[in-house]
């Protein structure tokens, strides 16, 4: 099959056909943030009220638990502080957990992101931790667990470590189970530069482990989205025993899983199929009773996750937070939503150019579930923008 890119004619790669799963990995614990799906009817301007569909919503999250994965909702993947008011995201957590009971435990399949968004002139440390403590309960209400966001308020308002500290302490009390703690590094958020009280990464992770291993009983695991595959690694053995570090590394996903990385990633939105894959054969891997057979499996496990990293350093390129524009964007192609709309009107903030590239990388990544379906939708797109 063939298509006129803006480039020239593109020939799509041979179709893959990815296994069915019997169920979640055993060997890590799995999280895809998921986007949500506008409503291509709504008033979805930039500004306005989120008006999401929240039938194909809800459908794109039982695709993802069909693929074995948990849900991370109600994150930056699903545009908290791009669009999602809190409206929308109070309705987002109680209709996910409430969807998720026909899986299974929503504490255990999905777990939602608390912070202060819907608080945005909180201006002192007592109102960033009241904001927090409403979100928090909020989330624990609907049976989900609890993500606990970074805040601009709290990056605004914070002059040091201690700052962090006080708030963070408080939540614990308010938390009825271990919380999973998000650094959401700059280049997602440039607002969030210089959390957990300094701007060098050093001294923030040094303030960021005394938090951790003061609270450790009621600290899940750390979501880290800083790109930087050393500094992970090096974070993760210094974590207490018993505290998950869930990669947030778009870029380096496929190492740090493999050397001992749980995962929380906006990526896993776009290919939970390879992924699912992946990780059934990371399982394998290591329940291997023979080096030789545990490297064949790594290896394996290799082959299917390195065509899907071009394509997700394409979508997470500069800059860093539109990223939810190509997660959508694939979305779309692969028939999980009938339009190619976002709220806050992001499907704006990528090229066409760029778009072309994430259709071809997806392909090549096998990722393209029904190519005739992505391949009309891409002329399509084309047409309406004059080629």
């Amino acid at each position: 099959m063939r298509i006129e890119l803006p480039g020239g004619p593109y020939t799509l790669s041979d179709p893959v056909t990815w296994p069915a799963v019997d169920g979640p990995a055993t060997s890590r614990v799995v999280y895809a943030a998921a986007h949500v799906v506008a409503d291509p009817m709504g008033d979805n301007t930039p500004g306005s009220p989120a008006a999401v569909d929240w039938d194909a919503t809800l459908r794109f999250r039982r695709h993802l638990w069909s693929y074995g994965l948990r849900v991370a909702d109600a994150m930056d993947t699903a545009q908290r502080n791009m669009g999602l008011d809190w409206a929308a995201t109070r309705e987002l957590i109680r209709r996910s957990a409430a969807e998720a009971r026909s899986f299974g435990d929503p504490a255990d399949l999905v777990a939602c992101g608390a912070g202060t968004d819907h608080a945005p002139g909180a201006d002192t440390l007592d109102a960033i931790t009241a904001a927090y403590t409403e979100q928090i309960e909020t989330v624990q209400a609907a049976g989900a667990g609890v993500i606990v966001m970074a805040s601009r308020q709290l990056a605004r308002l914070a002059t040091g470590p201690a700052d962090y500290h006080r708030v963070y302490g408080k939540l614990f009390a308010v938390a009825d189970r271990p919380v999973v703690l998000h650094w959401l590094g700059e280049m997602f958020d440039p607002q969030l530069a210089g959390y957990w009280g300094s701007r060098e990464v050093a001294r923030a992770t040094e303030s960021f482990l005394e938090l951790v291993h003061a609270h450790a009983p009621m600290v899940d695991g750390v979501k880290v989205s800083l790109l930087d595959e050393a500094h992970e690694v090096a974070l993760r053995a210094a974590l207490p025993e018993g505290v998950r570090l869930y990669t947030g590394d778009d870029f380096n996903y496929p190492s740090l899983i493999r050397t001992g990385s749980h995962a929380l990633l906006g990526i896993f939105d776009a290919i939970a199929p390879a992924a699912a894959a992946a990780l059934q054969v990371l399982d394998s891997a290591e329940a291997a009773c023979t080096p030789e057979a545990r490297n064949r499996l790594l290896a394996h496990y290799d082959e299917i996750l390195a065509p899907t990293v071009p394509l997700s350093r394409k979508i997470f390129e500069t800059p860093t937070y539109n990223y939810k524009t190509g997660i959508v964007f694939l979305a779309w192609l692969n028939g999980h939503q009938d339009a190619f709309a976002m709220v806050n009107g992001a499907q704006a903030a990528r090229s066409l150019p760029h778009l072309c590239e994430v259709f071809t990388l997806a392909d090549r990544a096998g990722l393209l579930a029904d190519q005739e379906l992505a391949v009309r939708r891409m002329r399509a797109l084309l047409a309406v923008n004059g080629l």
